[in-house]
This record gives structure tokens, sequence and C-alpha cells, in this order.
């Protein structure tokens, strides 16, 4: 499962999860091409329908316990503002009072494997940490 996607089920499911971290997700599927590709694939043309599978429009209405997220992107990411669009997800996030957010941006980082092998061990340590709380 990609981070979207681990995003998504903690947003939809409150309570299931201590904690959720993603490593450049797709933040606003519904507003970047490569979202609304799959979304018109999956789930047809009404929109209205994909905000129940995008984590900005999910975290727009979150109300539900404490939710910790951990996200990381890299600023050189050559897909981070045209697909991947944080920015929209931490705009949404503060907008909710139970979503505790930790958004990263790494310098020097791009969308490949020495991204996260770089920093998996944060996000080992900040899943470790609230799931002992």
């Amino acid at each position: 499962m990609g981070g979207h996607g681990a995003l998504v089920l903690a947003l939809r499911n409150p309570g299931y999860y201590k904690s959720v971290s993603a490593f450049a997700p797709i933040c606003h599927p519904s507003t970047s091409d490569w979202g609304q590709k799959q979304f018109t694939a999956y789930l047809g043309s009404n929109q209205d329908e994909w905000a129940a599978y995008d984590a900005t429009e999910l975290a727009k209405v979150y109300d539900g316990p404490a939710l910790p997220i951990l996200l990381d992107q890299g600023d050189s990411d050559q897909f981070l503002s045209k697909q991947l669009q944080p920015s929209h997800f931490v705009i949404a996030a503060s907008s909710s009072s139970s979503i505790q957010l930790n958004d990263r941006v790494q310098p020097g980082y791009d969308h490949s494997y020495w991204f996260i092998q770089t920093f998996i061990r944060d996000h080992i340590m900040f899943h470790a940490k609230h799931l002992r709380a």
C-alpha cells in the first residue's frame, strides 16, 4: 500500500489506528492528474463520490480521536507540487483539532528508495512511541 492508502484507511476508520505515516503520498488525488485518472477508472466520473477516498477531503471532516500523522516529503521530488500536493493536506489537517500532523520536508531528497531508506527509522520510532502510549 502506498502512503495515500495508509492515510485514507486511518482517516476513514477513526480509533482503529494509533498513528499513521506516509512517504511522499499523493495527498489530494481529486485535484491531481494521476488521481483524477485513477478515480475516474475505479469510481466513475462523479467527483462528489471521490471525497470518501481522498485523504485531503477526509482530513477536512475528520472528527475522530487523536490521530498522530507523520508525513515526509522530499523537496527535490519532481512530483511534489503538481501530483502529490502535500500543502493541500497540511491545510486540511489544520482544520481538525484531532489530527496531530508532523509534516516534514527533507532537503535534497526526491521520490526514490534512498529517501525512504534514510528516514524509515524515524517512522518506525514514531509508531513505536504511539503504540506504547
